[in-house]
């Protein structure tokens, strides 16, 4: 397989070997469950071709490796039946053999929630053994009897069967007697019962055939990993209220079936070895963290949490190993297992061990300036030994000169120190080596050290240096290197606390957007934001930036200074209050572009303009499409009224003319030769209207598609003439339509 964890392929070579001789088949389910050694269902399906063909041996060895790991009840009964098979013609003593494998089983699976056959098919087992003398009779309804009641008061699918099974069980021996077992356990499979419908809820959320492989952030995989959460919760709780030892066992029951599916997910390793750690049993845990680390060889965390357990219980030897099994040879360690080795030897061998180690790891090819920065530190915080500290920082200085980051830090140090004399050597050194391209936090970090330290003069100085050096970078506020309001807002800012008001900052914010690109000519020209606005903003200019080399920037080609306090919201609709028609014209009239709403509507065809006059609003950024339509969909669009063959603006004085009149209205009666029948059909077009509009605003595109068919299937039954039709679905479907003819 190209991808080792492709479930396609892998469904595809189960279903080949399926096909296969058992002898062709063995490797190819070899290579399924090396990849995927929790699948239960490839287990099952590998051990039943051995048993086809009575490879005993073989299929004992298949078992032994994963039945422990592999908690689901179809490989449990699959076991059964092959005990079952090996031990039927050895009577007693394989009968004997059977009944322990049963035990054996439910002591392991008995939790499951679908473990309720599994139960069923023990008690069949244990009633159909023979009984020669009346002490073997009871003792096999003793089995019975103990069965049963491990049974019912399990919250499995059959648990009301099994009650049932359980009462006839009892009354069929004795009715004295089965009268005051029932009574004592009908509140255990009451609650036995209850805890099942609440557990069924969570266990109908999973996905029983998933495929365990490593987490690619697909949203399946994320509702497996919450409904295995929330089931790991749920059971946490001990809803039924039973004993700590048995509600302890259904935890761990729930974790390894979920670690069967979610095997490489660190975090679920980590939850359990720490309930384990919680809950008093630290060997546990530590067997948790070492199945971990198998299933999860490369994850560093994994191997810090159990390092770090071991060390909390004294096992310092153990930890150690931990730690030197990160390091290997030394040469591919990575930089934060030498610093947190160092830590560990300091804690737990003392200061000349942990001085020792950093000494050899300066060595290592992984050894990086935060390894320096750590050791120095510890030096400063944990042995007092600021000296010490110092010869440190001075040798990585010699490696690490290119490093900002190692500059700041070493500054740092020198800031705790208050040796304001070696900070300034240290800055001059490393802004006289470092290009400007990789100075530009050393010189933010002077210019604040400056601001501190320095007489007014000095800080100055320092701030013009710095725009002089990264005038030619671009990562300067400005290329130009005159001063700005910026450079006091800075200068005179201490933490959270600002020179001016928060409104002050933002236009401060975009005058400097405005200025970087003050002298970039637009690739193409773009009509401003608002007629009358286009002088206070230059927001309708498309800038065209070209970033430096090594920094990538985003596409600021299309960007525009968005300012809604300068771009009121459209004026309301300018209507004539008389009843004069638009005629059609082209998109601008001979005299220009329109520089009004009514120049815009005039310009529009008659139906169309009185759409667009009852349009709503909008300010700001671009609305929803789909809600807009939902809305105009819901709209009351009064209709047009006037001459034939025209239509008219609604008037703010009453209500719009309609468009009815826009066909003929002699063809129009002359069509309708039956008044009662058209009368109705306006009616229950009405009512179908009136319905419509009634309902709320469909937020659902396909629910708003499914609104307009059903408007215009309505509108359809009218007569082609009837034009003036109130259904909005009409007006979108082109029938709304003013002849300008």
């Amino acid at each position: 397989m190209t991808d080792k964890y492709n479930v396609e392929a892998a469904e595809i070579l189960a279903n080949e070997a399926l096909r296969l001789p058992i002898s062709e088949a063995v490797p190819i389910y070899e290579q399924l469950l090396s990849t995927f050694p929790t699948a239960a269902k490839y287990w099952k399906q590998y051990v039943e071709a051995h048993m086809a063909v009575n490879n005993d041996d073989a299929t004992k060895q298949i078992f032994s490796r994963c039945l422990l790991n592999c908690l689901q009840i179809p490989l449990w009964r699959c076991y059964i039946r092959f005990i079952r098979k090996v031990n039927d013609k050895r009577g007693n003593e394989g009968q004997e053999e059977t009944r322990k494998a049963f035990d054996f089983m439910l002591n392991y699976v008995g939790a499951d929630i679908a473990s309720g056959p599994v139960w069923m098919d023990y008690i069949a087992f244990l009633r159909s053994l023979p009984a020669q003398t009346t002490q073997e009779e009871s003792q096999r309804m003793t089995y019975v009897r103990k069965t049963y009641q491990r049974a019912i008061v399990t919250p499995t699918h059959h648990v009301e069967q099994l009650w049932r099974d359980y009462e006839n069980f009892e009354n069929s021996i004795s009715r004295a007697l089965a009268k005051g077992l029932v009574s004592e356990y009908q509140p255990k499979y009451n609650s036995a019962r209850a805890v099942y419908r609440e557990r069924k809820k969570y266990t109908d959320e999973i996905d029983w055939n998933m495929l365990a492989i490593p987490p690619s952030g697909s949203s399946k995989e994320d509702m497996q990993w919450m409904a295995w959460k929330k089931l790991l919760a749920f059971e946490k709780t001990n809803p039924q209220r039973i004993d700590s030892a048995s509600a302890n066992k259904r935890i761990v029951f729930t974790y390894e079936q979920c670690l069967m599916y979610l095997y490489h997910y660190p975090d679920i390793w980590y939850e359990y070895a720490t309930w384990h750690a919680k809950a008093g049993s630290v060997d546990s845990a530590i067997k948790v963290f070492q199945r971990a680390l198998k299933a999860l060889p490369d994850s560093e965390m994994l191997r810090y949490a159990y390092a770090e357990l071991e060390e909390s219980r004294g096992a310092i030897q153990a930890a150690k190993k931990v730690y030197e099994s990160l390091l290997g040879d030394g040469s591919n360690a990575s930089a934060l297992s030498h610093i947190q080795f160092i830590r560990f030897l300091r804690r737990s061998e003392g200061v000349e061990a942990s001085r020792k180690y950093f000494v050899d790891a300066r060595k290592s090819p992984s050894c990086t300036y935060h390894v320096y920065v750590a050791y120095a530190m510890m030096a400063f915080c944990l042995d007092k030994d600021a000296k010490m500290a110092h010869n440190v920082f001075e040798a990585g200085l010699k490696r690490f000169m290119h490093e900002p980051g190692y500059i700041l830090e070493y500054a740092d140090f020198l800031y705790r120190l208050n040796d304001d004399r070696n900070i300034r050597a240290l800055f001059e050194r490393a802004l006289s080596s470092l290009p400007p391209e990789e100075s530009v936090e050393v010189w933010k970090k002077f210019t604040q050290f400056e601001q501190t330290y320095g007489d007014l003069a000095s800080m100055l100085k320092v701030e013009q240096r710095r725009k002089e050096a990264l005038s030619r970078t671009g990562d300067d506020v400005t290329s130009e290197l005159e001063s700005s309001l910026q450079d006091v807002v800075s200068r005179y800012s201490f933490m959270d606390l600002w020179p001016c008001s928060s409104n002050d900052l933002d236009h401060l914010a975009r005058q400097e957007w405005l200025a970087r690109n003050i002298n970039k000519k637009p690739d193409k020209p773009t009509l401003g934001i608002e007629a009358g606005s286009a002088d206070k903003t230059s927001s309708g200019v498309s800038f065209n930036t070209n970033p430096p080399a090594k920094v990538v920037r985003p596409d600021t080609s299309k960007m525009m200074v968005y300012d809604p306090r300068q771009m009121p919201g459209p004026a309301p609709l300018a209507v004539p209050s008389t009843s004069g028609t638009l005629p059609y014209s082209g998109p601008f009239s001979s005299s220009g572009p329109p520089n009004s709403i009514n120049d815009i509507l005039k310009s529009l065809p008659p139906a169309f303009a009185v759409f667009v006059a009852n349009l709503p609003a909008v300010e700001g950024p671009s609305p929803d499409a789909d809600f807009v339509i939902s809305v105009c969909l819901q709209s009351n669009i009064p209709s047009a009224a006037g001459k034939s063959g025209t239509a008219t603006l609604p008037s703010q004085s009453g209500p719009a003319p309609s468009t009815s009149d826009l066909s003929d209205s002699s063809k129009f009666r002359s069509r309708d030769r039956q008044p009662g029948k058209r009368k109705d059909m306006d009616r229950q077009e009405d009512e179908v209207s009136t319905t419509v509009q009634s309902q709320p605003l469909p937020r659902d595109v396909f629910k708003i598609r499914q609104l307009q068919k059903t408007r215009v299937g309505n509108s359809s039954r009218v007569t082609s003439s009837y034009t003036g039709s109130a259904s909005y679905g009409t007006a979108l479907s082109g029938d709304l339509s003013g002849s300008t003819g």
